[in-house]
């Protein structure tokens, strides 16, 4: 990463492994390679230079109700939606496949009375590849969470465990943060607040 002096902006430089790397560690250089990509790309950014979408629906961005948890404080990637009531059986399913990048973004339905979503799968979604989980409702063992190199954002933290039952649904429209959201929208994230796209954005 090297600052320009005549600019406030960051920019970054990605070297290209030599091609005597292994093949897994090419593959882990390029996903370095996307996710920094996807990071450079700034929601306020995102704003300005796409009025028109905004204005279209293409873009919406979420209300500014979410609290900033995980290392990662920007990430970006395709969507995955659930619907869930004080209830996370289908939230572990879910973070135990692999995220290839995926952001898991799900309605609690603002639920404020338990978590859905805490340190151990924060770790689960970490080591299989998530970029990061939106949560229309809570979290907790928020020191846990703070040390996955994931991005998190949660409604408040509550040490109460969410129920067993198993009951949501997968992959269908949610309402979160004032916005509609489907399965496979991408979504962007940093210190300003959260924008879902209809498209994939680029540089």
């Amino acid at each position: 990463m090297h600052t320009d002096p005549k600019s406030d902006h960051v920019l970054f430089i990605y070297i290209q492994p030599s091609s005597s790397s292994s093949s897994s560690t090419s593959s882990v250089q390029t996903l370095k390679k996307q996710q920094v990509k996807m990071a450079a790309l700034a929601t306020a950014e995102i704003c300005d230079t796409n009025a028109t979408h905004i204005t279209s629906g293409d873009l919406r961005v979420l209300h500014p109700v979410f609290q900033v948890y995980g290392q990662a404080r920007a990430f970006s990637g395709p969507i995955v939606t659930l619907k869930v009531f004080e209830d996370n059986v289908i939230v572990r399913a879910m973070l135990e496949t692999k995220g290839e990048g995926r952001v898991l973004v799900i309605d609690g339905g603002g639920s404020m009375r338990c978590a859905l979503v805490g340190g151990n799968l924060g770790q689960l979604a970490q080591s299989n590849g998530w970029a990061g989980i939106v949560v229309n409702g809570c979290i907790r063992d928020v020191d846990e969470i703070n040390a996955c190199d994931i991005g998190v954002r949660a409604l408040s933290s509550h040490p109460l465990k969410s129920n067993k039952k198993g009951t949501g649904d997968k992959h269908v429209p949610i309402y979160v943060g004032g916005a509609f959201i489907r399965d496979g929208e991408w979504l962007y994230a940093d210190s300003d607040g959260i924008i879902v796209s209809k498209f994939e954005l680029s540089v």
